[in-house]
């Protein structure tokens, strides 16, 4: 499937570890024509760290998609009415606290937000998925997204496991395929892939 002209809702979570990775990606997809609205959860979105000040950030993601990014509630809720028509919505990365929100339908913050508007419209959403805990306190989370309609996930694996025996993180470079595959209705396989170690 061609991406050329694709409207995608990117949205960007407080992983700030896989910003240098994940803001790659929402180039590549401007390059293969699709047209981007940036998406940023509060923290993402504000907070500095020591991956960087939040300013740098904004002004990449801003730059590469041309437009202002969207960072509150209220700036995403038109698109459940389809006033902001989107073909998908991409969460990359997504941490632990957004894949709890997503499994069980909360709406704290921009992100789930555009996700559950999105999911109302009858729409993909994709998650790459970011969390310390992920074969822990968000595995539980993770099975419910596997197994919840119009959701697919970028394939993923444990990241350092004999450091961290129970974080997993999305192979990034995925993520225009799973978008592509997602669009079609089918999760780009195989889901579980080993990191480098």
């Amino acid at each position: 499937m061609d991406l050329k002209g694709k409207k995608i809702g990117f949205c960007l979570t407080g992983s700030f570890c896989t910003f240098d990775k994940v803001i790659p990606q929402i180039e590549r997809l401007v390059e293969m024509g699709a047209d981007i609205v940036p998406i940023m959860s509060h923290n993402a979105y504000s907070w500095d760290t020591k991956f960087g000040p939040a300013e740098k950030w904004r002004k990449m993601i801003e730059e590469i998609t041309g437009k202002k990014i969207l960072h509150t509630i209220v700036e995403v809720e038109p698109i459940g009415p389809g006033k902001i028509p989107l073909d998908v919505v991409v969460v990359a990365p997504a941490t632990g606290n957004t894949l709890a929100a997503l499994a069980n339908g909360l709406t704290n913050g921009p992100v789930p937000m555009a996700c559950k508007a999105h999911w109302r419209n009858g729409k993909p959403v994709v998650i790459a998925i970011s969390t310390n805990d992920g074969l822990g306190a968000s595995a539980k989370n993770i099975g419910i997204l596997h197994d919840k309609a119009l959701t697919f996930m970028v394939p993923y694996g444990q990241d350092n496991p004999h450091k961290k025996e129970k974080s997993l993180v999305a192979h990034f470079e995925y993520i225009p395929d799973t978008i592509k595959a997602a669009l079609e209705g089918k999760q780009f396989q195989p889901v579980l892939i080993p990191h480098a170690f």
